[in-house]
């Protein structure tokens, strides 16, 4: 399980860092770096907060998107087998590769 937090809509992916003793939150699907640490929930939701409203107001200020922008392609590379198990499993469920793959990975996004 991937332990992450929503901020005003935003998710971001937490951590721990052992050689600072904190826990660190990366904002994801932002067109720029935005992160944030704290020792404790609450904190880290606070810092999150203010995090997230520098960047946005940073963004506006320079007449940037704060959000990315995804094209819907990217280059996926498996081992051989891994390939041949996939397009096996497509076919049988009468999907294209391609259809399969976007079910399978939108299924365990979205979890």
């Amino acid at each position: 399980m991937i332990n992450q937090m929503t901020i005003n809509g935003i998710k971001a992916v937490i951590s721990y860092d052992s050689d600072i003793d904190l826990f660190r939150g990366e904002f994801i699907g932002l067109n720029g770096g935005a992160d944030f640490y704290a020792s404790d929930a609450e904190g880290l939701r606070r810092e999150g907060e203010l995090s997230l409203k520098v960047f946005m107001d940073a963004c506006k200020e320079d007449g940037v998107d704060p959000i990315k922008a995804y094209s819907g392609k990217f280059v996926l590379r498996i081992s051989p087998d891994d390939h041949a198990a996939a397009s096996v499993a497509a076919t049988a469920s009468g999907k294209s590769l391609n259809q399969w793959a976007s079910e399978v990975i939108n299924q365990a996004a979205n979890r």
